[in-house]
């Protein structure tokens, strides 16, 4: 049935890779532009884009569905994935208000946001999500009982939603890193024994490789919190429903780092990079905020020219999240693969 099923995977990266083009020619029409803080012209580029990844990926799901509904005859899951879409679907719209209010001036307030993303994870809660047992290293087994579903599912799918929404701001990067997290929690949810999981996460990975295409450098469509907040969330989700909570949290060191980095500046640091007339980019502070500047610092002191391009810092937090899942899948071996 699952082999089936994952056909309707192709329909969420056609639909987004045909309807991105009208939406950056009508975004672009209306104003819906933002700057493109890395270039030295700053380019007005459109806004807004993931609107239409979560749509494709709400299709898909829908398409999933109703497979599974009126051609297998089953309704195993469905109580699930629609508390999953549900909740997907509000936090887009946080992010989409977030998006129109306006990043550059500081967008919701940070309490507003928190709250609204609150909300946005009640849907997991109401249908008391997940196990409320979890083996912890050192302590063992603990049943965390109401205190699962009441406090940690909404603190992990919070933080998680709004902590991928930190590591932005160069081309290509959060769709590129959604892709990278989405496909190898979908190979966890699969090996695991939970294909359902697997396959809604490989739903939103497909939407977000097209959305990739025209947003990688130089990019011709910006994300918007309309789709970090969603990804992150179903990070958080895919865990929750999947059961490895642990090798979520491993996969998400980058955006861990990151937080610890951002403190450094009480959460107000940008991580753009500042860039020279041939683009080239330089640090913008003398310490680093953010997994960004890391990467940038980096970089300089590898190459012997000195000069690091946008590209090249991206690329190199893919291949630092890459390394990450595959050490992730050594190290959870056994809880991945059953043995």
């Amino acid at each position: 049935m699952e082999k089936i099923l994952v056909l309707s995977m192709g329909m969420g990266f056609l639909v987004t890779l045909f309807s991105l083009p009208y939406w950056i020619k009508k975004a672009s029409k209306i104003g819906l532009i933002w700057p493109d803080m890395n270039k030295y012209k700053k380019n007005k580029v459109a806004g807004s884009g993931g609107i239409i990844v979560i749509l494709a990926f709400l299709l898909s799901v829908l398409v999933y569905i109703a497979l599974k509904t009126f051609y297998f005859k089953s309704a195993e899951n469905i109580e699930e994935i629609l508390a999953l879409a549900t909740s997907v679907l509000m936090f887009a719209g946080i992010g989409i208000i977030d998006d129109l209010l306006g990043w550059q001036h500081g967008g919701l307030s940070k309490n507003l946001r928190l709250l609204l993303c609150v909300f946005a994870a009640i849907p997991l809660v109401v249908i008391n999500a997940g196990h409320s047992s979890m083996n912890l290293p050192i302590i063992g087994t603990i049943n965390f009982g109401l205190m699962y579903p009441l406090l940690l599912i909404p603190v992990g799918i919070v933080a998680t939603s709004t902590t991928f929404n930190m590591l932005a701001g160069f081309n290509g990067l959060e769709a590129g890193q959604g892709v990278i997290i989405l496909t190898g929690l979908s190979f966890v949810s699969y090996f695991s024994g939970n294909s359902w999981v697997a396959l809604i996460g490989l739903y939103m990975a497909s939407a977000l490789a097209a959305f990739w295409i025209f947003n990688k450098v130089p990019a011709r469509v910006f994300p918007g919190d309309v789709l970090t907040y969603p990804v992150g969330g179903l990070i958080a989700i895919m865990a929750i429903l999947g059961n490895f909570e642990k090798i979520a949290v491993f996969f998400f060191i980058p955006y861990i780092l990151e937080v610890i980095l951002k403190s450094r500046g009480k959460l107000k640091m940008q991580s753009f990079g500042k860039p020279d007339k041939d683009n080239s980019l330089e640090l913008e502070h003398n310490k680093i905020y953010g997994v960004t500047h890391l990467s940038l610092w980096i970089l300089k002191k590898i190459k012997k020219d000195g000069k690091v391009y946008e590209r090249e810092v991206v690329y190199a937090i893919y291949g630092f999240q890459i390394l990450l899942v595959i050490i992730g899948f050594f190290i959870f071996k056994n809880e991945i693969f059953l043995i």
